[in-house]
């Protein structure tokens, strides 16, 4: 190596140690994904006790639209959310247009139920593959007697809510669609948590307005659908659906 050689090579390294360090500005959590990472925290906190991983935990924002992607997947770990459509129960929403009334802890209600579940064993049941949860609050503490499970359902799907403006109605179950449902039970069965309230958070962190809904008497509710498995001749049957129906009108059709 000559002189010049030796010169311009020391002078390039000299010129690349003086350079300042690129950095790489990595994203923060948006406003939104900010306040879902806070709830999830605060959850586990709550009922840390009770879970036997700590890592994912999903919150179902029912406050939104079921027309919205408001099931949330929050990675702890990573600091990331992703979400998609879940479905709320026929009897929290009677008028079938997609917002929530109400939440009901009753058996027979078909209504959501709100607070905080753990993931239990999966199943094969009338769904195909699917995933019980036990309630953790006073207020879902009727999940497991109420067979609320994670199941698939094809009323949950972009193409449904394209088609019919809203995902269709379970029986009390957080449904997902096919397509998603495989990511609900890899990433939170085995006795992690999910967090269900009308949370109304909107894309960018902000408090989504909820239309007026109308109150629900889901006792009325609970004893219609009884009714609907009664026998045929069981002189009090009709009489149950009238009083439900008196009671929730906008249910007829639905």
């Amino acid at each position: 190596m000559n002189r010049r050689q030796l010169l311009t090579r020391t002078l390039a390294a000299s010129a690349a140690l003086a350079a300042p360090a690129r950095v790489f500005a990595q994203a923060g959590p948006s406003a939104r994904d900010t306040r879902l990472l806070e709830i999830a925290r605060q959850q586990v906190e709550r009922v840390g006790a009770s879970l036997w991983h700590r890592d994912v935990v999903g919150i179902a924002d029912f406050g939104l639209h079921s027309s919205l992607p408001r099931f949330h997947f929050v990675d702890l770990v990573g600091g990331r959310v992703n979400s998609a459509l879940v479905a709320h129960g026929s009897g929290s929403d009677p008028e079938h247009d997609g917002w929530l009334n109400g939440f009901s802890n009753l058996p027979d209600s078909w209504a959501t139920s709100r607070g905080a579940y753990i993931t239990w064993e999966w199943y094969v049941g009338r769904f195909g593959t699917s995933v019980r949860l036990g309630g953790l609050d006073a207020d879902n503490s009727n999940a497991l007697d109420r067979a609320i499970v994670m199941h698939p359902a094809s009323y949950v799907t972009p193409e449904h809510v394209a088609r019919w403006g809203r995902c269709g109605r379970s029986n009390g179950c957080p449904a997902f669609g096919p397509d998603v449902f495989p990511e609900a039970l890899v990433r939170l069965s085995g006795g992690r948590l999910i967090y269900a309230d009308a949370l109304g958070i909107g894309d960018y962190g902000e408090d989504v307005a909820t239309p007026w809904q109308a109150p629900i008497d889901f006792a009325a509710v609970a004893a219609a659908n009884r009714a609907r498995y009664a026998a045929a001749d069981d002189p009090d049957a009709d009489e149950l659906a009238r009083i439900y129906a008196a009671a929730n009108p906008g249910l007829a059709g639905s």
